[in-house]
Order: structure tokens, then C-alpha cells, then sequence
């Protein structure tokens, strides 16, 4: 059996369909998206694998298969198909939230992280979220949920630890940068330390998902009252570890120059 034949008898296994032209196995994806595998050596086996969009006519001037890896054996050739039909059904899920087209989104506004493109996260309840992190663990989608209760009022408390900073005696001289970045690790711990987080697990089954998230709709406001952190008065004191980090630094860069000093 040729390259080809081998590939196309392990695909059709795995209930995948695939045709022969002349020297080239197409492997449909979906109606829009085709995988190519082009043999360049019988021998070892070796065969080079494009990404095309599917029935465009090979003379069309603006059309062109992108070549995206090189397989050889067929089981590395069943794993890129498995690997391109895995993305195309994260890349379908993420479009589905995002756009929310669907009836059971329709009081969800999902947003993109800006550095993690598979993390979506909306707000729900009052002061809440719902995250869903889509990823393709060996070529098996699945979406994995968590819905995290802020506390309403986390503003209101980092203000406070800030407004009792600038109150403070401390003697600490402290820069523009020095305020900046000890307010962002404030806020960005006291928001860590104030999130109530939910698990909700992970899901295989993207219609299944889409329930589950109508679900915390629903229930959004109730959890949030369920997972509502306890005050424990940390608001009072907990700026100082920041400031004590500072002064820290503060000591050690005076010693330096002092050590320096007495060098010279």
C-alpha cells in the first residue's frame, strides 16, 4: 500500500472521510477548512501537510494551501488531522461564547484575555464572574469553568488601605514608581485574597457547557451570598506588609551605598 492508502485506511478507522487527486490526500475539516497531505518520499515515508480552504478552485489566483508541518508515518499523519479538527472546534466554541448567538448566552457578554486567547471570562450576579478556559489536551477539546465571587467591596477597601498609607508616619521616602507598583500589588492581592472561587469542572460536551453556564446565571446571585468572604478586619493593617517590603528594599540599596562609600 502506497503512503496515501495507508493514511486514508487509518483515518477511515477513526471515521474520518478522505479522497485522492493526482498526488495530493484531502482530508476535509469542515466545509470551509481542508488538510492536504503531499507525499515527497515513498521511501522513508514522508509527505508534507497544508492547511487549504476547501472548495476553491486550484486556478484561482488568491488561493493557496499553507504548508504547516511534515509527517512521517501515518500515525503522525492521523495526529495532524486530529490536532486541526481538535482547533477548529476550540476556534468554533470560543466564536459561539463570543458572539452568543445562542438563546442560553443571551445574558452572557463574554470578553477575550488579552494575553491567554482560549480564557473567556463575563460578568454575572452583582460583583461576579465566569471564567471558561478552552484547550485541546491531546487533540481532545474541552472547556474548563470557574466562577469567581469578588468582594462588592473591594474598591472601597483597597481606597481605605491606600488612604491609610498616606495618613501614616512612616518616614519612608518612597517614588512615583515605588507608589505605583505597591499600589498595584495591593489591589492585585487584596483581590486575590478576596475572590471566592467555584470550580464547575470541565466539558467534553460544548452543549452540555452551554447549560451549564445558563445555570450560573441563574444562580449567580445566590452563590455569591454563599461565598462571601468573612470580614476579618485586614483592611486596617494589611498595606503595612507592603510598606515593610518597600522599606526593606530601601534599607538594603542605603547599605549598598553606604559599602560603597567606604570602598571609595
Amino acid at each position: 500500500m502506497s503512503f496515501f492508502e495507508q493514511i486514508a485506511a487509518a483515518l477511515d478507522r477513526d471515521g474520518i472521510e478522505s479522497r485522492v487527486n493526482d498526488d495530493t490526500l484531502f482530508v476535509p475539516i469542515t466545509s470551509d477548512l481542508e488538510v492536504q497531505f503531499v507525499t515527497i518520499d515513498e521511501s522513508i515515508p514522508a509527505a508534507e501537510v497544508y492547511v487549504a480552504a476547501a472548495d476553491v478552485d486550484d486556478e484561482d489566483d488568491e488561493f493557496e494551501a499553507v504548508l504547516v508541518s511534515a509527517v512521517f508515518s501515518v500515525e503522525d499523519a492521523v495526529a495532524a488531522v486530529a490536532h486541526h479538527v481538535a482547533t477548529d472546534q476550540v476556534v468554533g466554541l470560543l466564536r459561539t461564547l463570543l458572539d452568543g448567538d445562542d438563546d442560553r448566552l443571551a445574558d452572557l457578554a463574554f470578553e477575550q484575555d488579552p494575553e491567554e486567547a482560549t480564557l473567556l471570562t463575563a460578568e454575572v450576579g452583582d460583583s461576579s464572574s465566569v471564567q471558561v478556559l478552552v484547550t485541546a489536551h491531546n487533540n481532545i477539546p474541552s472547556a474548563h469553568v470557574r466562577f469567581i465571587s469578588q468582594d462588592a467591596n473591594l474598591d472601597d477597601i483597597v481606597d481605605q488601605a491606600i488612604a491609610e498609607f498616606w495618613d501614616s508616619d512612616t518616614e519612608t521616602v518612597l517614588t512615583d514608581d515605588d507608589r505605583r507598583r505597591m499600589f498595584a500589588d495591593l489591589y492585585a492581592d487584596v483581590q486575590d485574597l478576596r475572590n471566592e472561587v467555584l470550580t464547575l469542572g470541565s466539558f467534553e460536551d460544548f452543549d452540555k457547557l452551554l447549560d451549564v453556564l445558563a445555570l450560573v446565571v441563574d444562580r449567580a446571585e445566590d452563590w455569591e451570598d454563599q461565598l462571601a468572604p468573612v470580614d476579618d478586619g485586614y483592611a486596617e493593617y494589611f498595606y503595612s506588609d507592603h510598606l515593610d517590603a518597600f522599606a526593606h528594599d530601601h534599607d538594603e540599596d542605603d547599605e549598598d551605598e553606604e559599602g560603597e562609600e567606604a570602598e571609595d
